[in-house]
């Protein structure tokens, strides 16, 4: 299985079989994006909200490729009544895909349509696939609950949000990687835009300096897992 930033919340994964899933593809729009919309594929799209720098070019992606949706039941429904094929979540549910399994958690933020449309809550997300566990956390301050995500689950790729202001910044972002205790820590969701501008070589020396594992990934870098 490989992984690939794409910078901000945005990754790619490529299973041992060939599917490709995507997460928050935000690229057209996004200055650190090294590719667009129009360079990748999905056979699945999973959206962790609907803020314009998540949902991003998911329906421009969809289109072309007849990608499925995976997301919560609102920002689903939304999805649908526009013409995409969405399978319906939600927070706390898991569900089995021909890649592997995908379960919501909570995350503490906000979600609504770049059109203004109510999208349900946001949410983090548990993949389990190819042996392994990601666990995207989406935008989200810290909560407490990470501990028990931690205690269900042998994280193996924690990617969380390290830029402040509209989530978690460095400091809060360390104690949630000593909460879930992932075997390496990600660091995502900075440097975009001025209000989020973030050192993760800061992060990575915090997170190290607690004797966790930190990947600091390269925009457009692609890794094994």
């Amino acid at each position: 299985m490989k992984l690939r930033y794409f910078s901000h919340s945005a990754f790619q994964i490529t299973t041992k079989d060939g599917i490709v899933i995507l997460i928050d593809p935000f690229l057209d729009d996004n200055p650190n994006s090294p590719v667009k919309s129009s360079e990748v594929s999905a056979d699945y799209i999973i959206l962790t909200h609907a803020h314009g720098d998540h949902l991003g070019d998911a329906m421009k992606i969809a289109r072309k490729h007849n990608s499925l949706f995976i997301c919560v039941n609102e920002l689903a429904n939304y999805l649908i009544d526009k013409g995409f094929r969405a399978h319906n979540m939600h927070i706390g549910g898991g569900h089995n895909f021909d890649f592997g399994r995908v379960k919501f958690t909570i995350a503490h933020h906000g979600s609504k349509t770049p059109d203004g449309q109510y999208a349900g809550e946001p949410a983090g997300v548990l993949l389990y696939v190819d042996g392994k566990i990601i666990y995207h956390t989406g935008d989200t301050g810290l909560f407490y609950d990470m501990k028990l995500i931690g205690e269900m689950n042998a994280v193996d790729y924690m990617l969380l949000p390290i830029g402040d202001n509209f989530t978690m910044g460095i400091d809060d972002a360390v104690k949630a990687v000593e909460l879930v205790n992932p075997k390496i820590a990600v660091p995502i969701h900075y440097n975009t835009f001025p209000p989020i501008k973030a050192d993760p070589q800061e992060f990575k020396h915090k997170v190290e300096g607690k004797d966790h594992k930190c990947k600091v990934m390269e925009f457009g870098e692609e890794i094994d897992l």
